[in-house]
């Protein structure tokens, strides 16, 4: 699973990645700082099963702060999108390539109205105008690699009678598309000819439409606390319905993990609050107030910690899944509740024993529930946070 973040130059790209990531990339306010693409790991949120089993987890990958688990996601931020990307300008190539792999995308929006179209400073800017050119240059791009080979592609799936949702997803697999993406797209379209005889329109809608389908899209409203952004973002919200909409501060968030990181504060990402237990200096308390005052109490947190979680668990709808012995609820060297893996919706207990192991899936026997100590078969479907023992020969 990878998060692809994007946007035009000098919405705060960067300083999302940042502080989701913590890693050091570089932050600056003119455009195309990023010129390769930053790859990262990021993580999302879940309620921990150690109070519910009445112990202390110990993770081999991510962390544990109060309870709650933080689960490694890779993220990607991409280069600046500019207009008529799709046809090269900028570092559109390069941008739009990095971007096969993602499987879902946050576009990072600058809220506040102070960036133009090409991410330089300006005032008064309207932010709709950012979410309708990408979505435009991205439905082009996904057209623009469908078009070169399609009258070739349809012609030979309807002569050999393939069945078309299948050969479109092995076709443009690169951009991870699935069958059951190509499937929802045709019934809703519900075009009348034959794929081989489609127009030039109709090539583009049904591109467009699974491009939405294949990599969904959440729009994180960067720079919520600038004067202009609380009317931005409503106007924008208004206008694009079918869109999450989230108001965020990736500012606000990198000064919380980073005072939290040097000890001055106690603050766990996507919470309200924070409490201070370093010895700060005026100029920092200040800065501390103002986020507690324009951030965190208007907006419930800083959107960071809640896009991600939204991405990976309401939009792909992955599964967090603890592995376990019930008896022990450790590994083989003692850690207590080392791991939470995420797996995609739909999968089974023996999925998830293949992917823990090869030899575990080839010997599965039964998965144990270790809250309710059940049986579970190789078709059990997995629920999110579910706990399991899988059993082999």
């Amino acid at each position: 699973m990878l998060i692809g973040m994007v946007g035009k130059p000098s919405t705060g790209k960067s300083t999302f990645f940042k502080a989701a990531t913590l890693a050091e990339v570089e932050i600056a306010s003119y455009p195309f700082t990023t010129i390769k693409a930053n790859h990262g790991v990021g993580y999302v949120k879940v309620e921990c099963i150690e109070k519910e089993f009445k112990i202390k987890c110990s993770p081999n990958h991510g962390f544990c702060i109060n309870g709650h688990r933080f689960v490694p996601v890779d993220l990607m931020d991409v280069a600046g999108l500019v207009q008529g990307a799709s046809e090269g300008k900028g570092l559109g190539n390069k941008f739009l390539d990095d971007l096969r792999q993602a499987d879902i995308f946050v576009h990072i929006v600058d809220a506040s109205g102070t960036t133009d179209a090409g991410g330089k400073q300006t005032s008064g800017y309207d932010p709709c105008n950012d979410v309708l050119f990408l979505e435009d240059e991205l439905n082009k791009w996904f057209n623009n690699i469908m078009v070169k080979v399609w009258k070739s592609f349809a012609r030979k799936a309807e002569s050999e009678n393939i069945n078309f949702a299948e050969a479109v997803a092995r076709q443009f697999s690169g951009l991870k598309v699935r069958e059951e993406d190509v499937k929802s797209v045709l019934l809703k379209l519900n075009f009348t000819k034959k794929p081989s005889q489609w127009n030039e329109n109709e090539i583009m809608n049904f591109s467009s439409e699974l491009r939405k389908y294949s990599k969904p899209m959440i729009i994180a409203a960067n720079k919520c606390d600038y004067r202009e952004a609380q009317k931005n973002i409503k106007k924008m919200q208004d206008k694009f319905s079918d869109y999450m909409i989230y108001p965020c501060s990736a500012d606000s968030e990198l000064a919380l993990r980073e005072a939290s990181k040097a000890g001055l504060i106690d603050y766990i990402p996507g919470e309200n609050n924070f409490k201070i237990i370093g010895k700060i200096n005026d100029q920092q308390k200040n800065a501390l107030e103002k986020i507690k005052k324009d951030v965190l109490d208007i907006y419930g947190g800083t959107g960071i910690q809640e896009v991600l979680n939204m991405a990976v668990f309401e939009f792909l709808k992955y599964l967090a899944i603890f592995p376990v012995s019930t008896s022990k609820l450790t590994d083989s060297k003692g850690n207590i509740l080392p791991d939470c893996f995420l797996m995609p919706p739909g999968s089974t207990a023996l999925d998830f024993a293949y992917f823990l192991h090869t030899d575990f899936g080839k010997n599965f026997v039964k998965a144990i529930d270790a809250r309710t100590k059940r049986a579970l078969g190789k078709s059990y479907v997995l629920k999110h946070r579910d706990v399991l023992e899988i059993v082999t020969k």
